[in-house]
């Protein structure tokens, strides 16, 4: 992959300041531990960072918040099939999902690259 340019917009202190979108990734795993509360402050920070950001960050940021609405959809579906047994298959494969999403994403932003196709909704 050829490397990003420089948003000339964009400050040089912010040209690769990965620590937002770490901090996202970092909510949506511990959604784990708190009942998805930190996915949806990671969902808020990645909303009002995505605007600044540049170009190759902004698909992290892409990728995020479309990994919460996904995750959310497919959530409402498993709380509402549960009483059925399958819900909570559902809601258990959503929790790795996310968790295999975010390591995914968290692999390409340490490499300093933009994710390469951050409008899928699998990986």
């Amino acid at each position: 992959m050829t490397d990003v340019q420089p948003d000339p917009a964009v400050p040089p202190a912010l040209q690769d300041d990965k620590t937002m979108p770490i901090i996202v990734y970092a909510c949506y795993i511990g959604g784990w531990v708190t009942g998805g509360v930190s996915a949806i402050i990671g969902l808020i920070l990645a909303y009002v960072s995505k605007g600044a950001a540049p170009e190759w960050l902004q698909s992290h940021y892409v990728f995020q918040i479309r990994t919460f609405w996904l995750s959310l959809l497919f959530g409402v579906i498993g709380f509402a099939t549960a009483f059925l047994g399958i819900g909570l298959l559902i809601l258990a494969g959503i929790g790795i999902w996310v968790t295999v999403r975010a390591i995914i994403g968290l692999s390409w932003l340490l490499k300093g690259q933009a994710y390469p196709t951050p409008r899928n909704w699998m990986l």
